[in-house]
Order: structure tokens, then C-alpha cells, then sequence
């Protein structure tokens, strides 16, 4: 049971991000001791919660186009090793990533070594999807950044 409580809050008003430092004070029945208790709460502002969003935009689109590009990148090696086409692993890798790979097959020949295919079109498929995404991060940017006070640029 606690005889008196009392409750210490104030507000930060300077910066845009919202800070509340909260103190309480509670003296239970029958003693003198007080327990004191400190927290602070902090409210970020929108420019900070614009921005948290921007970037966790661009860590999509950056992870989308890092696995489209792993996926051709294993299509690429499984070619140049001259894997199995038949087998159900490589099947698949070749069936994914085709519908990747497939603007690009017709761009250059494909020198090949026996069984093992140097698949030039694949790399430049990374290439492209990766300039692809750096593009479209750009263009987010651009549009969904909050207004620079500083007036430094984004990152």
C-alpha cells in the first residue's frame, strides 16, 4: 500500500522528436523511505519515422534484387560446370532464373566448352537488375523523403 505517490513529467518542446522524462516518487504506509523511479520516453518525430520508412524501402528493394541476382548467379555456374540439366536441382535453378535471364539470351552467343556454357547473358542480367534497383531506390527517394532541413543530401 503506498500513502503518498508523486508524478514528475515534463516534456521536451525544442526538438521535433517528442522526450518525456517521467519521475515517480512513492512512500509506502509507515516508513520514511521513498522509492524513486525514472523513465524517459522518447517520441520519434516524422521526419525520423519518414526516413526509417524510406530506409527500410530501400533494404527491399536492395534484398529483392540481391535474390533475383544470386538466383541467376547460381544458373551461371551451374552452366559453367556443365551440371545435369536433367536433374531436378539445376531444373529449377534453370527454370527461375529463365524468366530472368530470358531479355537478355539473345544479346550475345554463348561460347561453349563441352558440356560447360559461358552464359555472358546472365551476367549482364545481374548488371542490369542491379542498376535496376539502384534506379528505382533513387526514384523513392527522390519522392518519399522528407524535407531536408539540414540541407544535406540523402544517403
Amino acid at each position: 500500500m503506498i500513502d503518498r505517490e508523486r508524478i514528475i513529467r515534463e516534456e521536451s518542446a525544442e526538438t521535433p522528436e517528442r522526450v518525456i522524462h517521467e519521475e515517480v516518487v512513492a512512500t509506502p504506509v509507515r516508513t520514511t523511505v521513498a522509492s524513486v523511479e525514472h523513465s524517459t520516453t522518447r517520441i520519434p518525430g516524422d521526419r525520423e519515422r519518414r526516413l526509417a520508412s524510406l530506409r527500410r524501402n530501400q533494404r527491399i528493394i536492395y534484398f529483392i534484387a540481391t535474390a533475383i541476382a544470386v538466383l541467376i548467379l547460381l544458373r551461371f555456374t551451374l552452366l559453367a560446370l556443365g551440371a545435369n540439366a536433367e536433374n531436378a536441382f539445376a531444373n529449377l535453378v534453370y527454370g527461375l532464373s529463365g524468366l530472368f535471364v530470358a531479355p537478355f539470351t539473345t544479346l550475345f552467343g554463348q561460347p561453349t566448352f563441352g558440356n560447360s556454357v559461358f552464359e555472358i547473358s546472365s551476367l549482364i542480367a545481374i548488371a542490369v537488375y542491379y542498376l535496376l534497383a539502384w534506379g528505382i531506390i533513387k526514384i523513392v527517394t527522390l519522392t518519399t523523403a522528407p524535407p531536408d532541413a539540414t540541407g544535406r543530401s540523402y544517403e
